[in-house]
C-alpha cells in the first residue's frame, strides 16, 4: 500500500542499535521520493521486543526491520510468519497489516541473490557449483536465495560439520554438506563462492580458504563489509575473479521492504552506495 497522503513511520529494531546503516538507507530513499516521514533506529532490549512489536499499530508505524538478536527471537510474537522466513528460522522485515497484523518476511536471500546480479548481469545460479561456507543464520537466508535462483549444486562447509549437515537435511536438495577438509578442492569448477561467515570482518581472522583452484569465471562473494574489501575478496581480485562485497546484499534487502512500506520498489544507485560508503 502507498503511504503518500500520510507520515510514514519505519524504523529498525535491534540491541545495540546505534551502528545500523538502515536509517541512513531508508531515509535516502525517503527524501529522493519526496515522501513525508521518518526511518529511525530502535533500540529495543531482548527482553522487550514483543512489547515493542505489538505497540506498532498503536503508534501508525508502516512496520520495521530487525536485526541482531532479534531476528529469530521475534517469530513467536508475529500473526503471520510468510513461508520463507519460517524456513530461514529468521525474520527480517515486519510488516503491519491492514487490521493491524504483524507479518514477517525475510529479504536477505532476496538481497544476496540482487547483489550477485547487480555485479554480474549475465551470472545464473544453476550454471555452475556454488559453494557456500559457514551454517549459521545468514548461511540459511543465502541457501534459501540460491535455491529461489535456480541453483542445482550447492556445497556447504563449516568448521562444525554437524551443523552444516543438519542445514542440509532442513534444504534437502542441491544442498550437500561435505568435510571441512575438501573446501579447497571442491572450488575447483565452482562458480560462485560465499563467505557467510564473520571471518574476515575487522577484528577477526581471515576466512582460512585458498583460492587456488577456483576459475577466474567465478563470483567471490562475502557478507561482511566492514572492512568493504576483506583479505577473501582481495585475492580474488588478485587472481582474476569477481568480487562482491558485503554491502550489495544489505542495500539491496532494504528495497521490498520498503516497497512493502510504501508501495514503491526503490533502487540501489551510485549516490546510495557511495553515501553508505563513507560511514563504514
Amino acid at each position: 500500500m502507498t503511504h503518500s497522503h500520510r507520515f510514514l513511520l519505519a524504523g529498525v529494531m535491534g540491541w545495540p542499535i546505534a551502528h545500523s546503516r538502515s536509517p541512513k538507507i531508508h531515509n535516502y530513499w525517503l527524501a529522493q521520493h519526496g515522501l513525508a516521514g521518518v526511518y529511525a533506529p530502535l533500540a529495543v532490549e531482548p527482553g522487550r521486543l514483543e512489547t515493542a512489536l505489538r505497540a506498532l499499530p498503536a503508534l501508525g508505524f508502516a512496520g520495521c526491520n530487525l536485526t541482531i538478536p532479534h531476528k529469530e527471537a521475534a517469530l513467536p510474537f508475529l500473526d503471520i510468519v510468510e513461508d520463507n522466513a519460517r524456513r530461514i528460522g529468521a525474520v527480517n522485515c515486519v510488516v503491519v497489516g491492514p487490521r493491524g497484523e504483524l507479518i514477517g518476511r525475510n529479504y536477505d536471500g532476496f538481497g544476496f541473490v540482487a547483489a550477485l546480479r547487480e555485479a554480474a548481469p549475465d551470472w545464473r545460479a544453476g550454471d555452475a557449483p556454488c559453494v557456500v561456507i559457514g551454517a549459521g543464520g545468514a548461511s540459511r537466508a543465502i541457501l534459501s536465495g540460491l535455491i529461489e535462483a535456480g541453483a542445482r549444486d550447492i556445497r556447504l562447509f563449516n568448521r562444525s560439520p554437524e551443523r552444516a549437515v543438519a542445514l542440509a537435511e532442513l534444504f534437502g536438495a542441491p544442498v550437500v554438506a561435505l568435510p571441512w577438509a575438501q573446501r579447497n578442492d571442491a572450488l575447483a569448477d565452482a562458480g560462485l563462492v560465499v563467505n557467510a561467515t564473520s571471518q574476515g570482518m575487522v577484528g577477526q581472522a581471515p576466512l582460512d580458504l585458498s583460492l587456488a583452484a577456483l576459475p577466474k569465471s567465478a563470483l567471490v562473494c562475502d557478507i561482511v563489509y566492514a572492512p568493504l574489501e576483506t583479505p577473501l575478496l582481495a585475492e580474488a581480485r588478485r587472481i582474476g575473479a569477481t568480487p562482491v562485497d558485503g554491502l550489495g546484499m544489505l542495500l539491496h534487502q532494504a528495497r521490498p521492504a520498503f516497497r512493502d512500506w510504501t508501495g514503491i520498489m526503490p533502487e540501489v544507485t551510485p549516490q546510495l552506495r557511495a553515501a553508505i560508503v563513507v560511514t563504514l
